[in-house]
């Protein structure tokens, strides 16, 4: 019996990818921050040749997420989670922080250069 698709996998996969877009820029930067340092995080800066690939896959689970959450709802039969009004609240929350952080990896390296 196959699981129903829902949003949640899709919220997941787009903050991960978002997290690993930014890792080549901010992931230094918070790492310093938080007290940690050493030679090794200058490495993290090879993952920058994969940023524009894991950008991509974050916009496409976001906009799966948000044709997911935001559905009439109508669409959501009922006793599915989609139909319960706080799990759809929470998603949707949820959604906007995930995508906040897509947008802090698309404009800090735009945005930077100006701090420096």
């Amino acid at each position: 019996m196959a699981k129903p698709k829902t949003a949640s996998g899709a919220l997941f996969t787009g903050g991960v990818a978002a997290i690993l877009a930014s890792a080549c820029c901010l992931g230094p930067l918070l790492l310093v921050m938080l007290g940690i340092s050493g030679a090794w995080i200058g490495k993290l800066r090879v993952m920058e040749a994969y940023s524009p690939y894991f950008l991509a896959v974050a916009l496409v689970a976001m906009v799966y997420a948000f044709r997911r959450i935001y559905r009439p709802l109508q669409d959501c039969k009922p006793g599915e989670i989609c139909a319960i009004p706080q799990v759809r609240t929470s998603y949707k929350i949820i959604f906007w922080v995930v995508a906040a952080l897509i947008l802090a990896a698309l404009g800090y390296p735009y945005v930077v250069p100006y701090f420096y």
